[in-house]
C-alpha cells in the first residue's frame, strides 16, 4: 500500500512540474508551483519525513507563488504606466 501511495505521489510531481514546465503565462506557473508545492509535500509525508513536508508546505507551496505573483503584478503595472520624460 505504501509503494503505491510513493508511486501516485511521484506521478502527480512529474505531472505538476511538467505543467509548470509547459506553461507560458507567468501567474499560471506560479499557480501550478503552488499545487506543486503541495504534491512534494505529500509526498514527503508519505516518505516519513513530515518535517520537510511542513517545510515545503510553507515555503512551496505558500511563500514561493506569492512572491512570484507580486513580482509579476509589479512589472506589468510598470510596464503598463506611461512613460514620462521629453519627447
Amino acid at each position: 500500500m505504501a509503494d503505491a501511495l510513493i508511486v501516485l505521489a511521484l506521478l502527480a510531481v512529474a505531472g505538476c512540474a511538467t505543467s509548470a514546465v509547459l506553461n507560458r503565462d507567468p501567474t499560471r506557473q506560479a499557480l501550478v508551483l503552488a499545487v506543486l508545492g503541495t504534491v512534494l509535500a505529500v509526498l514527503f509525508t508519505v516518505l516519513q519525513a513530515p518535517d520537510v513536508g511542513l517545510s515545503q508546505l510553507a515555503v512551496g507551496s505558500a511563500l514561493t507563488p506569492l512572491l512570484i505573483m507580486l513580482t509579476v503584478r509589479k512589472v506589468r503595472r510598470r510596464s503598463a504606466a506611461p512613460k514620462d520624460g521629453p519627447e
